[in-house]
């Protein structure tokens, strides 16, 4: 005959299987959040390369010289200086979700990998001629992080026409 001492028991059990079960549960909701977070901000960052003002600032920097200060860049117009500040803060906020683990490093690398060190050698001597002028040393510190941390990392990389050239995923229905 069972006695509340065995009922008690059996409870205990259950109150330990039941606090296991759903930390494992709270443990995989977490993860699941995060992959899930990491696809919303690639999606986002991806987004964010359609807008139109940031295409038009690139291909105005694009057909400047490397390393061109802030008097020079002046010399070319408002619209270079504008588009230095455009390019520069798209950079600048990639560089900062991927110190922070929000978006992936490898995503933003494959992504705008080659596009941020062809801009930041445009962009190098102008940013840090605005760090003198305004006196902010942080001015363009994450885009220029993130742009270092893709240049140590680019030997490495081999272009995706190349690396996927076999590739047979999913294709469009004919």
């Amino acid at each position: 005959m069972r006695t509340l001492a065995d009922f008690a028991a059996a409870a205990e059990i259950f109150g330990a299987l039941t606090i296991v079960v759903g930390g494992l549960f709270a443990v995989f909701q977490l993860a699941e959040y995060r992959r899930r977070r990491s696809s919303q901000v690639a999606a986002e960052l991806c987004r964010g390369f359609i807008e139109p003002d940031l295409a038009r600032a690139v291909t105005l920097l694009r057909m400047l010289p490397d390393d061109l200060g802030l008097e020079e860049v002046r010399e070319w117009g408002v619209e270079y200086e504008e588009a230095m500040q455009i390019v520069g803060m798209t950079f600048e906020t990639m560089g900062l979700l991927v110190h922070k683990d929000i978006a992936s490093f490898q995503i933003v690398q494959e992504l705008a990998g080659g596009l941020l060190l062809m801009m930041w050698r445009k962009m190098s001597a102008w940013t840090k001629d605005v760090r003198v002028v305004q006196g902010n040393p942080r001015f363009g510190e994450w885009t220029q992080w993130l742009a270092e941390r893709i240049e140590e990392c680019e030997g490495e990389m081999v272009p995706a026409f190349e690396l996927h050239r076999d590739w047979k995923g999913r294709r469009p229905r004919r």
